[in-house]
């Protein structure tokens, strides 16, 4: 990935832990990230970044992001919701680099409770690392964007 592009973090209280150890990865590989918080283990609610994180990853050029929550899920729920974003829960390094590769996830989602630095090492870096590799892979996020816009419109007679 380019290291131009704007990394926007996320966490609710469970993920803070793992959000500030992934900050420090971010600046030890020269990446550029905005923190959109939470800014400590008080406890908050995991959907209220998703949104902040999607919003900015969905209008922003060069922006992608990284949620964390205590098992990862409810970030990846809510952040899915927002148009535009794909948002994978992974949960190790080849999971990471096929969500890149094949289905062009702009959004990380790790979990936070208990996080094992070694693991989220390794699977930033292979996001990071990592390409969307186009071709039949394109056809397939193609595919799941027309979904997304075929279900945001209201059901035949309702407004």
């Amino acid at each position: 990935m380019d290291r131009r592009v704007t990394i926007v973090l996320g966490s609710d209280h469970a993920g803070y832990r793992v959000k500030e150890y992934i900050k420090r990865l971010l600046s030890e590989m020269s990446y550029e990230f905005e923190d959109v918080g939470t800014f400590s283990e008080e406890s908050v609610d995991y959907p209220d970044y998703a949104e902040k994180v999607g919003l900015l990853v969905r209008e922003g050029k060069n922006k992608m992001g990284i949620l964390a929550c205590a098992t990862g899920m409810g970030a990846s729920i809510a952040a899915n919701k927002i148009p535009g974003i794909r948002a994978a829960l992974v949960i190790d390094e080849r999971t990471a680099r096929l969500s890149r590769e094949h289905n062009d996830a702009n959004i990380l989602v790790v979990g936070g409770r208990p996080f094992d630095k070694r693991n989220v090492k390794g699977i930033v870096k292979a996001w990071l690392e990592s390409e969307f590799q186009g071709d039949r892979h394109q056809r397939r996020v193609d595919k799941i964007s027309r979904l997304e816009s075929k279900y945001l419109e209201p059901p035949h007679g309702e407004r």
